[in-house]
Parts: structure tokens; C-alpha cells; sequence
């Protein structure tokens, strides 16, 4: 790949992605694929004013391995250590770089049983230190080729090729490719923003999604909700970008309140086992029923993690007719497969889309309606006949999408 290219694309997620500042500290978690790109990274990040950056390799068979042969307990539990470095989290806030690479399916043949029990015992754990950083700090996920995804994304590619038509994929889909990045993404946040500015101005209540997969599923909003895309602003003032890419404009819905069915319409990769051809039915805001033709026993236990896991935290706007939908690849990566077309999350709901969040503790976001969950987890609804259909706070229909786009 050019290096000037990866170069931009370096800067791009440091100055775009993160919006690194004047004696900030970064932390940078990658695999071990791209340790070139990541020091292009870290030096970018010095460049930007970073006061540190800290690195934190990662290798997925390495994890097996822990999984493999770590007692539960052993899992489930951190050291004094670790709860002293989310403590310095919290107190330093740095930036946090997620650049993600790693099989996603690198992990089918673990004990999903184990993998899913460890994550329900250190959670808790970590919580209250989450609780305390959210919405005062930056952060961005991004994507470099590994070798192994590459080859399951390009199949019929030798490996250095599918790294390279890879790469190609990340940098044009995250507008990295042609002309200048940060141009790109400054143009690219303003269109989102006059589209979600459009969608708040509406004061909708809910939103009815309709294909001819047999979907038909209607989400229930919160009134003092609002929608995003694009970058988003920390309590602190810093604006940043936390998806590169990302196509979308978002909402949290109200907890408890879904109807119906709606079925994923592209595989999904998680905690490194692909989940495919699903559908989760709601009662009363709840998944209560689910199925997969393939490892539907994993959908099953994602969405009992926790109370919050059966409930939705994220409704997702996205045309079919998008950038990384025409590239016409199934990425098997949830950061480009999600942004492909429209979009639900289990879990996890977002405080800083009730209006006037700044003033009000992480409590009383969750009173108002706001998920919580250990999980936050994307799936893809989007289709050609994906139609959405808005009912407003006065009682009437407007619509929103039509033949799986933009119905304004």
C-alpha cells in the first residue's frame, strides 16, 4: 500500500478520529498484523501534541489460549492492578485508539459457555469506572488488514493480494482514498448533520420498520431523545469522530419498548464466532424468542449477558444505496458491515442522545429511558425494501425510508 496514503490515513484517525490535544494522553489497542501503521499512529499522535501514548498489543490465539486454560474464576476476577490502570482512566481520561484486524471467526472453537461467564464476572468490576468516563473522553475504532481476515473477506486472492485489495476496501470506505482525508470527513460530518437535524426537528415518538424478509418491528423512542451522526462532542467541548468509517445517523430508543420481528440481513461476528441467517422476536420491549442457522446458541447467550441485553439500545439510519453497501463485499466486520445499511444494537443504550445530558447524571439518563447493558452489539436489518415509517409525538405518519433509502 502507498505509504503516503497510509500515512493520511494515520492523521486521519489522530486528528479526525480521535482529535488529539495539546498534552493528552493516547492509548492505541491493535493486533499484531500492522505494528507499522500503528508506529505511524503513535508518531502522529506526538505530532498532534500527545503528552503519552501507551500501546497495548493484542493476539487473538493468544486470548484462545487464555480461554482455553485459565480457570473461571481466574477470568472472572482482576488484579489490583488492573483496577489501579482503569482507575488512571478515569482520572487522566486519555484518548482511546481501537484499530481492530483480527479473524472474526477466530474464536468459534472456544468455550462460548466460559467466554460468556468470565465477561459476567469482571464486568461488574469495571462498571463503576465506565460509568465515570462516560461522555468525558475520546475515542475512535478503525480497521487494518489482518492476514487471516483478509483472506476470508478475498477467498479467492493469495494472501499478499487480499491484504492489498483489503486495504484498498478500509481506505476508500473510510473516505481515505482519494483527495484529502480530514476535507473529506469535515464535508461528510456536515451532510450527516443536516440530515439528523431534519429527524429531530420531526419530535418522533417511533419508528415502524417493514421488509419483505418478514420483518415488521416497531421501536419506541425516548421524547427527549435526539439523533447524531457523523462526530460527536465530549463534556469537555473536544469534538471527535469514534467510528471511522461510519455512514450512519442514530438514536437510543426507549428500553422496553419494541413490538414484533425484525431479521439480520448480513452475518455477525461476535466475540470471534459468526452468527448467521438470524431473528430475534420482541414482546413488551424484550427479545423473547431467537434463531440462527448457524451458532444460534451464541445469539441466545448474547442476549441473556444481562437484563439489559434483550432490550434495545441503538435504531441506525443508513440508505442501502451506501459507499460500503456498492462495494458490494461482506466485510464479516461489524464496524464496516453495520455502516453498510441500516442497523439495530442489543444492549447498551447511549446517554448523550437525551437533550441536555450534560445536565444530568448517568442515573437518571438510564430513568429516562436509556439502555444499560454489558453488551452493545450491532446486527444489520438494512434491505432494498427496507421501509420505515416515523409517527411523531402529534400522532402522525411521516415517512422515512422508502425502498430501503431516504424517503426526504
Amino acid at each position: 500500500m502507498d505509504q503516503e496514503k497510509l500515512q493520511k490515513y494515520a492523521e486521519l484517525l489522530v486528528r479526525c478520529g480521535l482529535n488529539v490535544q495539546e498534552g493528552q494522553d493516547v492509548m492505541i489497542a491493535a493486533e499484531l498484523d500492522q505494528p507499522e501503521f500503528v508506529t505511524m499512529c503513535v508518531e502522529e499522535c506526538y505530532r498532534a501534541g500527545a503528552r503519552k501514548v501507551l500501546v497495548e498489543w493484542t493476539h487473538q490465539k493468544v486470548q484462545k489460549l487464555h480461554y482455553d486454560h485459565q480457570s473461571l474464576e481466574t477470568l472472572s476476577t482482576l488484579d489490583k492492578w488492573q483496577l489501579e490502570k482503569w482507575q488512571w482512566q478515569v482520572d487522566a481520561l486519555p484518548c482511546k485508539l481501537y484499530i481492530e484486524s483480527e479473524d472474526p471467526d477466530g474464536l468459534a472453537d472456544a468455550d462460548q459457555e466460559k467466554i460468556a461467564k468470565a465477561r459476567q464476572g469482571w464486568y461488574p468490576l469495571v462498571k463503576p469506572y465506565r460509568d465515570k468516563m462516560e461522555n468525558r473522553y475520546q475515542w475512535c475504532i478503525a480497521a487494518v488488514p489482518g492476514k487471516t481476515w483478509a483472506k476470508k473477506v478475498f477467498p479467492e486472492l493469495e494472501e499478499a493480494e487480499a491484504v492489498e485489495a483489503l486495504w484498498n476496501a478500509i481506505l476508500s470506505t473510510s473516505r481515505a482514498m482519494e483527495g484529502e482525508p480530514l476535507k473529506n470527513w469535515e464535508e461528510h460530518n456536515a451532510d450527516l448533520k443536516r440530515r439528523y437535524d431534519h429527524l429531530n426537528s420531526l419530535k418522533l415518538r417511533s419508528l415502524h420498520y417493514e421488509s419483505a424478509n418478514g420483518t415488521d418491528l416497531t421501536v419506541g423512542l425516548i421524547d427527549t431523545g435526539r439523533f447524531l451522526g457523523g462526530g460527536e462532542v465530549t463534556l469537555g467541548g473536544n469534538f471527535f469522530n469514534p467510528n471511522i468509517p461510519s455512514e450512519e445517523i442514530f438514536t437510543t430508543p426507549m428500553a422496553g419498548k419494541a413490538e414484533g420481528i425484525v431479521y439480520a440481513t448480513k452475518p455477525l461476528s461476535y466475540q470471534g464466532t459468526l452468527i448467521e441467517n438470524f431473528w430475534i422476536r420482541f414482546e413488551n420491549g424484550r427479545a423473547v424468542e431467537s434463531g440462527a442457522e448457524k451458532n444460534a446458541d451464541v445469539l441466545a447467550k448474547m442476549i441473556s449477558m444481562d437484563e439489559g441485553a434483550a432490550m434495545l439500545g441503538e435504531c441506525a439510519l443508513i440508505p442501502f444505496d451506501s459507499p460500503i453497501n456498492n462495494t458490494g463485499i461482506l466485510f464479516f466486520n461489524t464496524l464496516f458491515d453495520e455502516n453498510a445499511s441500516c442497523h439495530l444494537a442489543m444492549g447498551q443504550g447511549f446517554s448523550m442522545l437525551l437533550e441536555g445530558f450534560e445536565n444530568l447524571t448517568v442515573e437518571e439518563c438510564r430513568e429516562r429511558g436509556v439502555n444499560d447493558s454489558m453488551i452493545h452489539v450491532d446486527f444489520m436489518i438494512g434491505a432494498p425494501d427496507l421501509s420505515i415509517t416515523g409517527t411523531t409525538q402529534a400522532g402522525e405518519e411521516v415517512a422515512i425510508f422508502r425502498n430501503g433509502g431516504w424517503a426526504f
